[in-house]
């Protein structure tokens, strides 16, 4: 029986390893086994390092929001407001952990009934009950001043390595001699450190604060992991590093204006929510498809010719060109609205706050956090389908 289970094993290997799949006609792993001394291609083992540096980057973030975002907190007067908390009942808190933190009103009406309580007083209590759950505004400041520090370090380091990379000027240097590209130092740091980012976004979702958009972003990261390593396995990474620097162009502006919204700087919540937009549009609707897209789809068909892994590659980009139309009309939408009420940037952040003793949170998070996948949140970030829901809630929480 073991050696039936290591049989199949090996054979399933053998399956999704197939050469057929992953590389162009006349192409084996072997070739790319043994280069020329001082020459190295992308390997899948090389992946694996993302994962002890996934856990460095996590406990960097640590460190920077302890000593470094919390001091720029306490200097913007950004305190850890606290709010009122339920008053213990256990009937209560049992329904709130094992059915529902929404009751309806049939619910509401048999537990007022039950407690003997007004109705009133049964929805008051739930709300302060959710309330009690999410994060502080010192909390997010925190987060967002790491995400802003990492994707504004990252972009800087991925143009900067661009800029004097030959493919970023000729996109057809990415399809020149492939798959026999060597991978250089610069392009391995860039590509794993994106890589070992998103895993210790994975890690850090089981022990930050439960957000209702939890199980929506795991599969967002998962998503973003997928398509990096498998850009890297098959030797797409000149091409990658493009769609990566594209996405990572206004991941910072976004935080940034976060940031700028949880200091009470209106007016560059709103300038820096403007050239978010800009950027975003001009990145995702220009410059993508006609720079990324047009290579991979066309100058690529030229050079190298199609084959499966090529097909898959090309569909997955065409799907987050979707949704890069999706999300620029998502957040036209949301200048728009915010226009109308006379302030261009948007409460990034209002789903995150206490809901009123009168009604729940209408605000922009409330109306479109219904509505991620990039960065990141939603680099080839964040993209695949359960999509238009999670690109609100990955950017605004």
């Amino acid at each position: 029986q073991h050696t039936a289970c290591c049989g199949a094993a090996l054979s399933g290997l053998a399956w999704f390893w197939n050469e057929r799949f992953w590389l162009p006609h006349n192409v084996t792993w072997a070739d790319l086994a043994d280069p020329a001394p001082g020459v190295e291609y992308p390997k899948a083992g090389h992946l694996l390092s993302a994962l002890p540096l996934a856990l460095g980057i996590f406990a960097v973030r640590i460190v920077f929001e302890r000593y470094v975002a919390g001091p720029c907190a306490s200097a913007l007067q950004i305190q850890a407001e606290v709010g009122r908390r339920a008053q213990p009942s256990a009937v209560l808190e049992k329904v709130f952990t094992s059915i529902t933190k929404c009751p309806d009103a049939r619910q509401l009406d048999g537990l007022s009934k039950q407690l003997d309580w007004e109705v009133r007083k049964v929805q008051r209590w739930f709300r302060h009950r959710r309330n009690q759950d999410k994060p502080s505004t010192r909390t997010k400041f925190c987060e967002s001043m790491w995400r802003f520090t990492f994707y504004l370090c990252v972009f800087t380091y991925g143009l900067a390595f661009l800029w004097q990379s030959p493919w970023m000027w000729d996109t057809r240097q990415c399809w020149y001699n492939y798959p026999y590209q060597v991978l250089s130092p610069g392009l391995y740091c860039y590509y794993v450190t994106e890589l070992a980012f998103y895993w210790s976004l994975m890690f850090s979702q089981f022990i930050d604060i439960k957000r209702k958009d939890f199980l929506i972003m795991f599969i967002h990261h998962l998503a973003t992991i997928g398509l990096i390593s498998f850009s890297y396995v098959n030797n797409m990474v000149r091409v990658g590093s493009l769609v990566l620097c594209v996405h990572d162009a206004s991941d910072f502006l976004l935080e940034a204006a976060k940031l700028a919204n949880y200091a009470k700087y209106q007016r560059l919540c709103d300038f820096l929510f403007v050239v978010f937009g800009m950027i975003f549009f001009t990145t995702r609707l220009i410059i993508y498809p006609y720079w990324v897209l047009n290579t991979t789809l066309f100058e690529s068909w030229e050079i190298i010719g199609p084959y499966p892994s090529w097909w898959l590659f090309n569909i997955l980009l065409l799907v987050l060109q979707l949704l890069h139309i999706i999300w620029s009309y998502l957040i036209a939408r949301i200048a728009f609205k915010a226009l109308i009420r006379g302030k261009v940037g948007p409460d990034v952040e209002s789903s995150s706050e206490d809901e009123s003793d009168t009604s729940r949170d209408h605000s922009w998070t409330a109306n479109q956090s219904q509505v991620p996948l990039q960065k990141g949140e939603n680099g080839t970030n964040g993209h695949f389908n359960a999509n238009t829901k999670a690109w609100a809630q990955n950017y605004n929480s």
